[in-house]
């Protein structure tokens, strides 16, 4: 039996990258839903610029 590395499950698996799509699509609603709701856009609302 062999012994997994540490961080072996790491990186660009098909789960990771799943996940990453996911939020990123959360985001880019979240971000269209506040500048609809508030009339700025979303580095506005944040008070970042």
């Amino acid at each position: 039996m062999s012994q997994k590395e540490p961080f072996e499950d790491w990186g660009f698996t098909s789960s990771a990258e799943s996940l990453n799509g996911r939020l990123a699509m959360i985001a880019f609603v979240t971000a269209i839903l506040v500048e609809m709701l508030t009339g700025k856009g979303f580095l506005n609302f944040l008070r970042l610029i």
